[in-house]
């Protein structure tokens, strides 16, 4: 898979070779020109990979596996990788046929465009995907700004700051790095936060081991609710909490960084990845569980305090939350990158250098209202995880688990006789059932939760 080709009836489609290898058909914009410059390697492609899916809602796995159980959530949690793995290889494999065509795609519309058609691509993925990234640059502001106010609360417990004081201040650290030029800029910045990641979850992994081997933590219990309508809601929404937890949506934009040729270089950064994800999401999710059972909190830092009382000591929260906080702010910029394209493409002009006068200075008006507009909407509406929860299910799920498939089924078209054509067809569907459900789920939290919603609530 990914570097040695499929075939069928035949023919091998991963291996496609043309005269044109790479060469563009027209000259490209200012947005991909400028923002997604094709000249890093593979190593660096794992260094994106990671930031975007290796993030802080990793720790929201022991919750998840809360309403599924111990064989619920670990089958869901094996799911989630192999699928996540399979359709991005899938993925990865149909923009380099149309490479090696001479059609080389740096965007996810512009798949879509070609593949789809372009009102597929203009009015449905390539708006969803803008959705689904500002929202992660929006929760990710908002989780920021509730980690520094951890911090403040555990130096001076009786302080006064407000939640969107915080929001603030990490917008604030936003503002300075949205300034980064392109995404292969990023590099450096997400070699730091795969290290960061890593740090976290080792840190998040250690506590939940040392207070459930202590008699500090609670009575473990892992009963799943008695309450059928709870119940089944409960697993719907922990199923969503995985999928998105393993959600990408940029892989396009991801490949577009790699300098050409670009055969077999994502799937080396996906195994790389891959392997970082399962050490990271399996012993988050099974030591949170392990330590806390059906208590376990919707991020498991939470469940390291109770009644005001820490269970780790006080320098150990510290430093996974800062570790957390730095590690959020490259997971934003990454995902600021599909909006700060658009932008470019806009309001830059392709024929001027990157750095004139000409393109600096719309670049760092256009970049900044768009870390202000998304700054505003956190610091106003705290509770934006169970909106982006109802995001999630209509983007992330469609993105990540259904196009990638109907994409190598529509550019391969493998022969209804092989199994890979019913795998995909299978995948399509139930996902975008599951999609559907979670949606369902996400909406009923909403209802749920909306009598505690306020304007810059300070939770």
């Amino acid at each position: 898979m990914g570097t040695v080709g499929l075939v069928f009836d035949g023919e091998n489609i991963g291996s496609v070779s043309s005269s044109h290898e790479y060469d563009h058909e027209k000259e490209l914009d200012a947005g991909a020109l400028f923002v997604l410059k094709s000249k890093g390697s593979w190593v660096h492609c794992v260094y994106h990979l990671t930031t975007s899916i290796v993030a802080p809602p990793l720790l929201s796995l022991p919750f998840a596996l809360a309403s599924l159980g111990w064989w619920g959530g670990i089958l869901c949690l094996g799911i989630g990788a192999l699928v996540t793995f399979y359709s991005y290889n899938l993925l990865s494999m149909v923009l380099e046929h149309h490479a090696q065509l001479g059609r080389r795609h740096l965007r996810f519309r512009d798949m879509a465009n070609d593949i789809l058609g372009p009102r597929w691509g203009g009015y449905y993925v390539g708006p969803i995907q803008f959705v689904v990234c500002y929202g992660a640059v929006i929760g990710s502001t908002l989780l920021g700004g509730q980690c520094m106010k951890a911090i403040y609360l555990l130096l001076n417990p009786s302080g006064t700051m407000k939640l969107y004081e915080f929001v603030v201040i990490f917008g604030g650290l936003m503002l300075m790095l949205a300034q980064m030029p392109s995404f292969h800029s990023l590099r450096h910045i997400n070699l730091i936060s795969l290290l960061l990641c890593l740090a976290y979850s080792a840190c998040a992994t250690a506590g939940s081991i040392y207070i459930g081997s202590s008699s500090k933590g609670p009575e473990k219990d892992y009963s799943i609710s008695s309450d059928k309508e709870t119940r089944i809601f409960g697993v719907f929404n922990a199923i969503a909490i995985i999928a998105t937890t393993f959600g990408n949506g940029i892989i396009p934009e991801i490949q577009a960084t790699i300098a050409p040729p670009v055969k077999g270089q994502m799937f080396k950064g996906l195994c790389i990845c891959y392997a970082m994800l399962s050490t990271t999401f399996f012993s988050v999710a099974i030591s949170g569980y392990w330590a806390f059972g059906n208590q376990a909190e919707g991020l498991i830092l939470s469940n390291f305090t109770q009644n005001s009382h820490n269970l780790v000591p006080k320098s150990f929260i510290f430093i996974t939350n800062i570790f957390i906080i730095l590690q959020l702010s490259a997971v934003a910029v990454v995902y600021l990158q599909p909006t700060n394209e658009v932008l470019e493409r806009t309001f830059a002009d392709a024929k001027s250098t990157e750095f004139s006068s000409r393109n600096v200075i719309p670049r760092l008006i256009s970049r900044s209202i768009s870390v202000i507009i998304s700054t505003t909407i956190a610091a106003m509406l705290p509770f934006f995880g169970d909106i982006n929860a109802v995001i999630g299910a209509f983007g992330f799920l469609p993105l990540d688990f259904v196009l990638p498939v109907i994409f190598f089924n529509l550019t391969f078209k493998p022969s209804k006789r092989r199994p890979i054509f019913w795998l995909n067809m299978a995948i399509a569907v139930a996902f975008s059932v599951l999609g559907v459900i979670a949606a369902i789920a996400a909406v009923r939290q909403i209802s749920l939760d909306a009598k505690t919603y306020r304007l810059f609530a300070n939770v």
